[in-house]
């Protein structure tokens, strides 16, 4: 989606008239602080003492609030409460957002207004409370939720119907009814997210999880269990098939399926580096979804558009949380997509260039004539600071645990570990400035060390630096005492292929996280800094700037957008090869065994087809294939 389209939307979805009727909750967090436990006087059992406590809209509450942060016009809630203090606390929030409240309805017994009490206690969620399962709702609460609905249709754009709940407000009496009006009223877009209905409401457009589209055609998976994309793909087109109506099928961080009457359009996931909270999700797509639908959107355009109001929200942790426009336009105009994510966890997928081990993961476009080529520069060309991965883990773990290093239970450090192991593998290609910057955050996070002992990005990236500088120059020696030569530091013939890159006019260009005046040097070292001839572009101290985005930037100025398909990047890392594939060029992924510095890494494999690679290769030992494949001479 363009930039300008994203604003049009944005700027749409402030007209927009949308109701959402369906199981209305709160979602109430208590922070237990156990440090103030005592033993029950009448029982002898610990108190769980509470610190804090919140109270957000949950369920199709937590639909209405992303609209409401969207910017959408015209809410209108249509729900049953029972009268207690769950019910009171979300006519609150209702009022608190401007909702048209007329259509909640209080039925005086049989049922409780719907909550998720969530207790916190260390950071971690323990076993929640929920309130309304046992929820019956009669007949006289089905009429009048019915009529207030027949009375609002026709000034709505789109109606959400949401269930969550068995026992929730969707009888039998209410799905009949409601289906007539929708019928009725049938200018109105219906949009269903109903977790367990598959025969309810055929006039709605359905939206559902990959589980539940699995579910609802026969094929039951485990709660964990990923479901394969063929299965979601067969899920939808029979959906579609049964309702001639468009489906929305959500697949967590491999994004969203849309089958409609024009196509089936895959929406890839997001690449989000920091720690998520799935919870609301679903809801956030669907607000964003709906809102676009009403303001006249393809299938498609809301699909993303619901994609990016979710992937602002799954950043909010402990919380139902929202997306404003000014969020949700940040994280559109620069998205990082995940691609091929069942290719890239799964070799046996892969298919090669004939009599290669190239692997073509996606077909090269037709016509292209490469004239600019980026290089990331370690793992990619050079292996001096092969093993920096190893040096940045204890590193950060030491950092995270400060004095409980030494003493703290193997559980709790191998969690740091795993955490440590996580974040280097999805941030891998950033600045190191960038990455330090992240493990400050994750050493507050923690709560092992004072804040006061803190240190900033600079702080950490300094211990880190002086760590890794040790084992690089130990390097540097040797190869200046002649003991080990240029190919002992670079992959299987990657001098050669810049070479013949630079014999062939193509402009070379080097981008790398690490500091430039590092680069420059590590470059000069080995041999090869002249064959960029100047066009040496790394990291400084501002981490509001890319090396490898400031590179493909002033390549564009240079050349222009349109002429973006006369660039390859080649690279190790995520951020190369997602910042190439966003402007439209073309991408080597480079899965190199930088110990061996040949032969193939296979989660490097799996991190640079995510990034959207179109071909893999381990190096570059077959480097007359690769460069026909490249169509240079």
């Amino acid at each position: 989606m363009t930039s300008s389209r994203l604003g049009e939307l944005i700027a749409a979805i402030g007209g927009a008239r949308v109701g959402v009727v369906g199981d209305f909750c709160i979602d109430s967090y208590y922070i237990i602080d156990m440090s103030a436990s005592e033993s029950s006087l009448e029982t002898g059992i610990a108190t769980h003492p509470v610190r804090e406590q919140r109270h957000t809209l949950g369920g199709a509450g937590n639909v209405m609030a992303n609209l409401r942060a969207m910017g959408a016009g015209k809410l209108s809630a249509f729900a049953v409460i029972g009268p207690d203090l769950i019910g009171a606390e979300l006519m609150r929030q209702l009022a608190a957002l401007g909702v048209d409240a007329g259509g909640v309805i209080c039925q005086p017994k049989n049922w409780q207004t719907h909550c998720y009490l969530k207790p916190i206690v260390d950071g971690e969620e323990t076993n929640r409370c929920d309130f309304g399962v046992f929820n019956e709702v009669s007949h006289e609460t089905t009429r009048a939720l019915l009529a207030a609905l027949d009375a609002a249709l026709p000034d709505l754009d789109t109606l959400i119907i949401n269930q969550q709940f068995e026992k929730g407000l969707h009888s039998a009496e209410f799905q009949a009814g409601l289906e007539a009006l929708l019928r009725k009223h049938h200018k109105v877009i219906a949009l269903a997210d109903c977790r367990r209905l598959r025969e309810a409401y055929p006039s709605a457009i359905r939206k559902l999880n990959d589980h539940e589209a699995a579910r609802l055609c026969g094929k039951n998976h485990g709660p964990r269990e990923p479901i394969p994309r063929i299965v979601a793909l067969e899920a939808g087109s029979q959906l579609h098939a049964a309702g001639k109506r468009p489906v929305f099928i959500t697949r967590g961080r491999n994004g969203c399926l849309v089958i409609d009457d024009a196509a089936t359009h895959e929406i890839p996931g997001l690449h989000i580096i920091k720690k998520t909270d799935p919870v609301g999700a679903g809801d956030s797509m669907m607000a964003g979804i709906a809102a676009c639908l009403a303001v006249g959107a393809t299938p498609a355009e809301a699909a993303t558009f619901g994609n990016f109001v979710a992937g602002v929200t799954v950043q909010k942790l402990q919380q139902t949380g929202t997306a404003s426009p000014a969020e949700i336009r940040a994280i559109g105009e620069n998205a990082d997509y995940i691609y091929q994510s069942e290719l890239a966890d799964d070799s046996r997928h892969a298919v090669y260039h004939a009599g290669t081990s190239i692997e073509v993961c996606e077909p090269l476009p037709e016509s292209f004539d490469i004239r600019y080529a980026i290089f990331d520069h370690d793992g990619t060309i050079s292996t001096l600071r092969q093993g920096w991965e190893q040096v940045m883990e204890p590193m950060m773990v030491r950092a995270i645990l400060g004095l409980k290093y030494t003493t703290t239970d193997k559980a709790t450090y191998e969690r740091v570990v795993h955490q440590s192991r996580e974040f280097i593998d999805k941030t891998t290609g950033i600045q190191t400035l960038q990455q330090m910057d992240g493990l400050a955050q994750m050493v507050r996070d923690a709560g092992f060390v004072p804040e006061s002992e803190i240190l900033d990005a600079h702080g950490y990236k300094r211990i880190y630096n002086d760590a890794l500088m040790k084992l690089v120059e130990v390097r540097k020696a040797q190869h200046a005492r002649g003991e080990l030569g240029v190919e002992d530091f670079t992959l299987k013939n990657a001098v050669p292929l810049l070479q013949r890159l630079h014999e062939a006019g193509v402009k070379l260009f080097l981008a790398s996280g690490t500091d430039e005046h590092d680069v420059i040097l590590e470059a000069e070292a080995l041999g090869y800094a002249n064959l960029f001839e100047g066009r040496i572009y790394g990291a400084n101290q501002d981490m509001t700037h890319d090396a490898k985005r400031m590179v493909l930037e002033r390549i564009l100025g240079e050349i222009g957008g349109a002429n973006a398909a006369h660039i390859v990047t080649f690279g190790d890392g995520p951020v190369e090869i997602r910042e190439t594939r966003k402007r439209g060029g073309l991408t080597v992924g480079i899965a190199s065994n930088e110990v061996q510095r040949f032969g193939l890494a296979p989660e490097k494999r799996t991190r640079v087809i995510r990034a959207g690679a179109h071909l893999v290769v381990s190096d570059y030992s077959q480097l007359d294939a690769l460069l026909t494949l490249l169509r240079i001479k």
